[in-house]
């Protein structure tokens, strides 16, 4: 029984240690905000394949794409490579608008989904839920 008692305990404190390891680094601030696609700022995701900027959300602000007419993904501007907190925000290659870049590390993430292309980051972007009304509000939310 002691036993039991003893690897118990280590796999659960194994557990929270590992966890906390895996913590991403992007902070993970609260918001919940609407935008209306249908105004000049947003008029990026009027679009399949268009992306827009939305500040005062997130960390860094916002970067959203439209991947379908009713999906749409949104990711913080803070690069998760390290040092991300200091630098400039992420933002969309003029050459390629799939591909977001950090001006420190140079690593690249997809647009369509947030992974990393390449560079020294160890983690994608940070996503956040989004919800489509339909017709032209967009709802996003961590």
């Amino acid at each position: 029984m002691h036993r039991i008692f003893i690897l118990s305990f280590v796999l659960l404190a194994s557990g929270f240690i590992g966890c906390r390891r895996n913590l991403h680094p992007v902070p993970d601030i609260p918001f919940n905000i609407n935008i209306n696609v249908n105004l000049p700022s947003y008029s990026g995701l009027q679009s399949i394949g268009g992306f827009a900027y939305v500040e005062n959300a997130g960390v860094k602000g916002l970067v959203v794409y439209r991947r379908t007419m009713d999906e749409f993904v949104a990711f913080d501007r803070m690069s998760p490579a390290s040092g991300g907190d200091t630098c400039a925000p992420l933002y969309v290659d003029a050459n390629n608008m799939l591909i977001l870049l950090d001006s420190c590390t140079t690593s690249q993430f997809s647009l369509f989904d947030g992974s990393l292309i390449q560079g020294p980051a160890e983690w994608g972007l940070r996503a956040y839920r989004t919800m489509w009304n339909g017709v032209n509000i967009l709802n996003i939310q961590n």
